[in-house]
């Protein structure tokens, strides 16, 4: 079986990951920073903004996965990828414009997390069932 659901959220998690990375190179070439920031406030931000993505994005995108492999109805998987996506965009796009805490980051932050913990505790079930039917 092809996880084809999960390879969706992969391209648009690349996606995503490519465009904080051109904006990463972009400022640091405004800011003639090659390694670390510069003390260039925006670069600092923009370089979180990619490594909060390239942090949470793989975990998440693994739970994606095996929730896939064990036959997870599509819907929900669609339900769980669309989430996490969201989150994370809505996450970068509001770290980027601000230091603080903001509405885009914390309303991206809350979505992600709600996915990722969603997506544990249908793991945790059906590792539960499992195990319960296999004795």
């Amino acid at each position: 079986m092809m996880p084809r659901i999960t390879a969706f959220y992969l391209a648009l998690a690349v996606v995503l990951v490519m465009l904080l990375t051109a904006s990463v190179i972009a400022r640091r070439f405004a800011a003639r920073a090659a390694l670390g920031d510069n003390g260039d406030r925006i670069l600092a931000r923009r370089i979180r903004a990619h490594a909060n993505a390239v942090e949470y994005l793989p975990l998440a995108l693994l739970q994606l996965l095996v929730l896939e492999l064990i036959l997870i109805a599509p819907l929900w998987l669609h339900v769980f990828g669309a989430t996490l996506l969201l989150g994370r965009a809505l996450h970068a796009v509001g770290l980027s414009r601000s230091g603080g805490p903001g509405a885009l980051r914390m309303g991206g932050m809350i979505l992600t997390l709600l996915a990722m913990v969603a997506m544990a505790v249908v793991l945790l079930y059906q590792s539960i069932m499992w195990w319960l039917t296999a004795i």
